[in-house]
């Protein structure tokens, strides 16, 4: 059976460059595992009182219930205000509640960062990773993900036409399913 890879992009903007990379990401799986785009879109503003509650909205469920049949993730990820968007920190939140049923915990994980200027996401890298130690996630060191100046990696047709940035990509994710090996196991 072939391991499951959930790919987070980290946008919600229709032409994002974050979903533009996912999509290229998941077209490098290789044989053995699969690579999924997990949407965050449509997850309700996580509040507390909605697990306290029993009034969970079902998108909520869905999500989780996804993830939990995800064994790693590769979060791509813009950097808004030095940081990550707040529908990432959101999706994040509300997969680790309840207390003590965080979909997380254990899944190896990577972080691609991509931003239009040449400080390249590393903000939101950073933040982003300091959440994820704290989520037990085992996160991939090396190679960093750092793509500066992504709007002039892809064409008019939102194709990545940039070839250095592609190879880059496919050592990166070659870097992480060694992680995720060493973690998880064949």
């Amino acid at each position: 059976m072939n391991k499951k890879i959930g790919i987070i992009a980290g946008s919600l903007r229709k032409e994002s460059f974050s979903k533009k990379i996912a999509a290229e990401v998941v077209n490098m799986a290789p044989a053995g595992f699969d690579f999924e785009i997990i949407s965050i879109a449509d997850l309700p503003l996580y509040n507390q009182d909605f697990d306290d509650e029993g009034n969970v909205p079902q998108a909520y469920t869905v999500f989780r219930d996804k993830m939990a049949t995800i064994e790693g993730v590769i979060f791509i990820t813009p950097e808004y205000n030095r940081s990550v968007p707040g529908v990432l920190k959101n999706a994040i939140d509300v997969g680790s509640r309840p207390y003590g049923k965080s979909i997380w915990s254990r899944k190896p994980a990577a972080i691609f960062s991509n931003s239009p200027s040449n400080l390249s996401a590393f903000g939101a890298n950073h933040h982003l990773r300091q959440s994820l130690v704290f989520l037990d996630m085992p996160i991939m060191q090396q190679p960093e993900v750092y793509i500066a100046k992504v709007s002039d990696c892809f064409d008019e047709n939102g194709n990545l036409s940039e070839s250095k940035t592609r190879d880059f990509l496919q050592v990166a994710v070659i870097a992480y399913l060694e992680l995720f090996t060493k973690v998880i196991g064949k």
